[in-house]
C-alpha cells in the first residue's frame, strides 16, 4: 500500500456538514477484506442519515451503503478471496464499513466478485438495493415476506403462476424486487413507475408497468383489470402515506406488505401483516440470507439473471457526493443509481 492515509467524506456532526478529510487506512481483521474503493453509490438513506439525524451517533462519521473495487488486503482465515480481485461489498455507517471514502473494510461473507461482464461502477449499485429487496421478500420473521430463497433447491421457481406487485419499481430496490420475484417465479409481475421507464423495467422482468402518476381508484382499476388473482405479497420500494395506502388496499386478506419506510396504514385488518423490511447483514436476523445471497450473486450477475441498476457517475470523486444527494432529496433522479470514484478526489 503506497502510504497509510486516505480521503474520506465525513459527516461533521448529528444534523451536520459534509466535508473530506484525511484519515488512516485500516487493516482487515480476521474474516475481512481491505478494498480499494473504485466506486462507491449513492442512496436515499445517506441524506437522510444527514437531515434527520438517525442510526450514526459518533462523529465525525462516515457513511455510505454500497461499494465496488479492487481487494486490497484479506484478513485471518478469508479464503474465497485473494489480493487484486474486484468485488462489491455491503457497506455501513461506521467509520470502517462505510462506503464514502477511498478504503473501506468489508465481511467477506458480505461480498462478492465481480463477473467480467460488469462493470466497477455498475456493482457498486447491487449491494444495498439487492440486499433491501431479499430481506423483504425472505425474512421469515420481522423484516419480510417469508418467502422461500431461491438460491435452495425448489426455490426457483416456487411461485409460478401467483400474482406481484412492486410499487417504485425504478427505484433501486424496485428494480431488484422486480428480478428477484422473477427468479422466484411469480407472475404477472406488475408494478408503478414513470413510463419513460417503461421499456427498461420490462427488461428486468416486468409484465406491466403502470403510470406512477394514476390515482389510487385508477391503479387499482388497472391492476384488477390484469389479473383477478388475489396478491399476498405486494411490495411498496417508495413507502409514502399514499403508496402505502393504494398498497394496503391492492393487496389479499392473510397478504403481507413489505415497506422500506415506518408504516403508516395503522392497525392491519384481515389477517393483512405489514413488514418494515431493514436490508442490511448487520441487523440481526438478516445474516444467513445474505450471506446466501453473497454466494450466489457472482453467478447471478454473470449469468444476466439479475442485472446491475444503470448509472449515472459524478465528477469529483468524493467531493461529488454532497450535490448528489441533494438531487435524491429533491426527488431528481429516476431509474438511475448516481456513483462516485473515491480515488478522483482531489
Amino acid at each position: 500500500m503506497p502510504n497509510s492515509q486516505q480521503k474520506a467524506l465525513f459527516l461533521l456532526a448529528k444534523f451536520g456538514d459534509f466535508a473530506v478529510r484525511s484519515t488512516d487506512i485500516l487493516v482487515p481483521g480476521p474474516g475481512e477484506l481491505l478494498i480499494k474503493n473504485g466506486a462507491s453509490a449513492l442512496n436515499p438513506v445517506d441524506w437522510k442519515i444527514q437531515k434527520h439525524g438517525f442510526a450514526v451517533e459518533h462523529f465525525p462519521s462516515i457513511i455510505g451503503m454500497d461499494l465496488a473495487g479492487t481487494v486490497e488486503e484479506v484478513g485471518e482465515g478469508v479464503t474465497a478471496f485473494q489480493k487484486g480481485d474486484k468485488v462489491m461489498g455491503a457497506g455501513f455507517w461506521t467509520n470502517r464499513q462505510g462506503g464514502f471514502q477511498q478504503y473501506t473494510i468489508t465481511t467477506a461473507k458480505y461480498s462478492a466478485k465481480i463477473p467480467e461482464s460488469i462493470s466497477v461502477e455498475k456493482a457498486a449499485t447491487v449491494p444495498l438495493g439487492i440486499m433491501t429487496a431479499a430481506i423483504g421478500l425472505y425474512h421469515t420473521k420481522d423484516y419480510g415476506a417469508g418467502l422461500t430463497v431461491p438460491w435452495v433447491p425448489g426455490g426457483k421457481g416456487r411461485y409460478e403462476g401467483k400474482p406481484f406487485v412492486v410499487l417504485g419499481g425504478a427505484s433501486s430496490v424496485g428494480a431488484y424486487a422486480i428480478q428477484l420475484a422473477k427468479l422466484s417465479g411469480f407472475s404477472p409481475i406488475i408494478t408503478t413507475a414513470s413510463l419513460h421507464n417503461a421499456a427498461y423495467l420490462e427488461s428486468l422482468g416486468a409484465t406491466h408497468v403502470l403510470d406512477r402518476h394514476l390515482h389510487s381508484a385508477a391503479l387499482k382499476k388497472a391492476v384488477a383489470s390484469i389479473t383477478k388473482l388475489s396478491f399476498d405479497i405486494v411490495y411498496d420500494s417508495l413507502s409514502l402515506p399514499d403508496t402505502q395506502k393504494v398498497a394496503y388496499e391492492i393487496l389479499s386478506a392473510n397478504g403481507t406488505l413489505v415497506l422500506v419506510l415506518p408504516s403508516s396504514v395503522g392497525e392491519p385488518t384481515d389477517g393483512k401483516k405489514v413488514k418494515n423490511t431493514v436490508g442490511s447483514p448487520f441487523v440481526p436476523g438478516n445474516e444467513e440470507i445474505i450471506a446466501g445471497l453473497y454466494a450466489n450473486l457472482e453467478s447471478y450477475l454473470g449469468s444476466g439473471v439479475i442485472q446491475a441498476n444503470r448509472v449515472e457517475i459524478l465528477s469529483g470523486g468524493l467531493n461529488g457526493i454532497v450535490g448528489g444527494l441533494g438531487r435524491l432529496r429533491e426527488d431528481k433522479v429516476s431509474g438511475t443509481k448516481l456513483v462516485v470514484r473515491p480515488q478522483e478526489t482531489l
